[in-house]
């Protein structure tokens, strides 16, 4: 498989195997107007397998969805062919309209207006719960 290397934009690294579709769709790439490729299951030393994810086109990513994907992931920044930046991902405090709560009882389901907010409530399971019916996100 060749998949050719991209001279500006950015390169998401070392996700989970498996989490690339996940990471895909909660950044929305689906309608950028650019060429993004996902990989999945790629060989790794260091991981056994991951998945990457390549986006043709030097755009700014909410890093925060990406740490609640995976906060082992890494995203490379390319300028003219070469890496510029290399930046390390952790686990937000807060996620704001990331992912929305599941309890048909709370708040946000009726109030439409509200934002989404989840915070990290363990760090260990990644565990995030809505501020307002304590809900565990999935």
């Amino acid at each position: 498989m060749n998949i050719d290397s991209i001279q500006n934009g950015v390169v998401i690294d070392h996700i989970a195997a498996g989490c690339g579709m996940k990471l895909f769709n909660l950044l929305g790439l689906d309608g950028l107007d650019a060429s993004v490729a996902i990989i999945k299951n790629v060989q790794s030393k260091k991981m056994g397998k991951k998945d990457i994810i390549k986006i043709d086109a030097d755009i700014a990513l909410n890093l925060d969805v990406i740490g609640y994907v995976d906060p082992d992931a890494t995203v490379n920044i390319i300028k003219n062919g070469i890496l510029t930046e290399k930046l390390s991902i952790d686990m937000p405090e807060t996620l704001v309209n990331v992912i929305k709560c599941k309890n048909p009882r709370c708040i946000t389901s009726c109030e439409q207006e509200l934002d989404q907010i989840f915070k990290l409530s363990d760090r260990d399971n990644k565990e995030y719960r809505c501020i307002y019916c304590e809900t565990k996100a999935k």
